[in-house]
């Protein structure tokens, strides 16, 4: 079961695409974090979800707030497919221990091996304020985040 509006959002320590180690607790008091958990980088609707976040980057990375993107891909994975594509925010690797961040979210897919769409905004205290669970092939509208955001 995912985790809902009004929950503590867990914990996590995941490598970045450049083998950083980023933190939720790191942005507590600083900024509110969009947690967004994508299935796999190379696949289409998840490369038009990342590219559709870069081209609107200023709404989600700025003085306030901090996109983190996560999949169980490896962090060699990411690295490549950031380039590719140009994404400037961390892609956070949830590969080892395998979907360990994905399932305390309660968006693990045990089935795929992978998370399905689901998207998080907290607050500066830690605290989930708006999330949107969508299945494997079913994007998520960019739109609902930046009215989430607004209203914090």
């Amino acid at each position: 079961m995912a985790i809902e509006v009004g929950d503590k959002a867990p914990e996590f320590a995941l490598k970045d695409n450049h083998g950083r180690t980023v933190t939720l607790s790191e942005f507590r008091g600083e900024k509110n974090v969009v947690l967004l958990f994508y299935p796999f980088a190379f696949t289409g609707v998840c490369t038009g979800e990342l590219c559709a976040l870069r081209d609107e980057l200023p709404a989600f990375v700025n003085d306030d707030t901090q996109l983190l993107a996560v999949s169980s891909d490896s962090i060699h994975t990411l690295r490549v497919f950031a380039e590719q594509e140009g994404l400037e925010y961390p892609l956070l690797s949830d590969f080892w221990p395998h979907g360990d961040t994905s399932r305390a979210y309660g968006v693990f897919d045990e089935e795929k091996g992978c998370a399905v769409r689901g998207t998080f905004i907290i607050d500066k205290e830690g605290i989930v304020r708006w999330t949107v669970v969508n299945g494997l092939p079913d994007a998520r509208d960019l739109n609902d985040y930046v009215k989430a955001l607004d209203a914090l």
